[in-house]
């Protein structure tokens, strides 16, 4: 082979190796040019002692590979070519260790996820039954599972002593929180609460989940990224769940056996609990399979959103007739904008931060714009219920919630534009939307802390 030809090869070999890895989760173009980078230079030196472009580039991947697992699997993947034997030799079995690894998270999975189900029951022991008092349960729901959770990710990322410190005081906290107030019972701040300790927790369990280096954008990144993933697992369970659920009332009434009490206070809620965790484990165990699926349900809902706010951008000012705006219409609104910030913080965790703007982006550029829009009609709606009922706590929540959607929106519209002008790369976006997550857990607590002192537990 002449040395042009065994170069070119050499090259084509470099290039389809970089597109391996970069289509791997959370390799970004950065660190494709690192690694690029160390095989080149041990390719360099194993030419400089005799060895041709072809054989140097297959010694370079073995040696690159007992450094990083990405190498391993390029490997493994074309299994077909003389790279199997000079990486994987040895390798095609789990070795004892891994395998003994593979069975000890295993058992931590069904430990935790037990303890996670057995936690909903243990109020029982003090008299304390979910039928009998659904508001303490629904004020709980996130400490039954989100410790077991924050345990799994503490365990598996070997958090360090200041890390599980932070974390099971963060969670005292919120045990404090959610039953020390005298809140009344069905209030407002009784109610707020409910629904915003689980998303300060969520995010607490975040630092675990990043083993304690939250200041990271990548890992928070990865948070997101694990959210989304998180969710359609628990989706897929809770529809098996429900199967499940209505085969076992169904089966047991053949033969006159009422199961509908243990379906409700055990299988369903005990059952989501340790799914949970188990959900959890499938979306660290299973990460390449669902990362198929996860960005294709973005493409497909993306457009659908963008069509429905565009729709309600046009019918809002044909329709309103200048009147406060109803609440239970001012919820709707929120809950979809709620779920457009989901789908841009999803869309932007699973993209390749190496492709060119495209026609993708534009849709979402448009959905972004008409979710601002439809969060100023939200925000004039409030100050209006405001204006004309006066203050509570409801509405003030609804109203920095707004606020605080509408400052993530309209930066991330800007910096959106940049990008398809390409004056700016997506990365800028990336790191606006992780630099605002400490934002929601902050409004999330104040929620929480300090809504029923400033409106007397009411």
């Amino acid at each position: 082979m002449k040395t042009s030809d065994a170069e070119a090869g050499f090259e084509a070999q470099i290039a389809q190796w970089r597109e391996f890895i970069l289509k791997r989760r959370g390799v970004v173009t950065a660190d494709a040019d690192e690694l690029e980078s160390h095989l080149r230079d041990q390719a360099a030196d194993l030419q400089a002692s005799g060895l041709s472009p072809d054989e140097a580039f297959l010694v370079a991947v073995k040696r690159l590979g007992a450094q990083d697992e990405i190498s391993r699997e390029f490997a493994r993947v074309h299994s077909g070519r003389l790279w199997k034997q000079l990486v994987l030799a040895g390798t095609d079995a789990p070795t004892p260790v891994a395998a003994d690894a593979s069975r000890t998270e295993l058992w931590w999975v069904i430990g935790l996820a037990v303890l996670a189900a057995a936690s909903f029951k243990l109020p029982a022991l003090f008299g304390l039954n979910q039928m009998d008092d659904p508001a303490f349960f629904a004020r709980n729901a996130a400490l039954f599972f989100l410790p077991s959770l924050a345990a799994y990710f503490a365990w598996k990322r070997r958090a360090s002593g200041r890390t599980i410190a932070v974390l099971v005081a963060a969670f005292v906290a919120g045990g404090v929180l959610a039953n020390a107030y005298p809140v009344h019972s069905g209030g407002q701040t009784e109610l707020l609460s409910g629904l915003h300790l689980p998303i300060a927790l969520w995010l607490v369990t975040g630092i675990a989940y990043v083993g304690g280096e939250w200041r990271s954008h990548p890992k928070r990144m990865d948070f997101i990224r694990f959210t989304g993933e998180w969710v359609i697992y628990m989706s897929l369970i809770a529809i098996g769940g429900g199967v499940l659920a209505g085969i076992t009332a169904g089966a047991f009434g053949l033969f006159g056996v009422d199961t509908s009490t243990f379906i409700v206070e055990w299988l369903l809620p005990c059952g989501a609990m340790g799914a949970a965790i188990v959900a959890a484990w499938l979306v660290e165990a299973k990460q390449g399979v669902i990362e198929n699926l996860a960005p294709v349900l973005t493409k497909i809902f993306t457009p659908l959103v963008a069509v429905l706010l565009i729709a309600l951008v046009v019918t809002i000012p044909i329709t309103w007739t200048g009147k406060p705006i109803d609440r239970n219409a001012l919820i709707v609104l929120d809950l979809l904008l709620a779920l457009v910030l989901g789908l841009v913080l999803y869309s932007i965790s699973a993209r390749d931060p190496s492709e060119a703007p495209g026609l993708f982006d534009k849709l979402q550029f448009a959905l972004v714009l008409a979710a601002l829009v439809v969060d100023a009609f939200v925000l004039a709606g409030l100050l209006g219920r405001i204006g004309e009922y006066g203050f509570t706590a409801n509405r003030v929540a609804a109203l920095g919630e707004n606020v605080i959607l509408l400052v993530n929106l309209a930066w991330a519209a800007w910096l959106a534009l940049g990008f398809l002008r390409r004056r700016r790369t997506l990365g800028a976006t990336e790191r606006w939307q992780t630099s605002y997550v400490p934002v929601y857990l902050a409004w999330a607590v104040a929620v929480v802390a300090l809504f029923p002192l400033m409106f007397r537990f009411e």
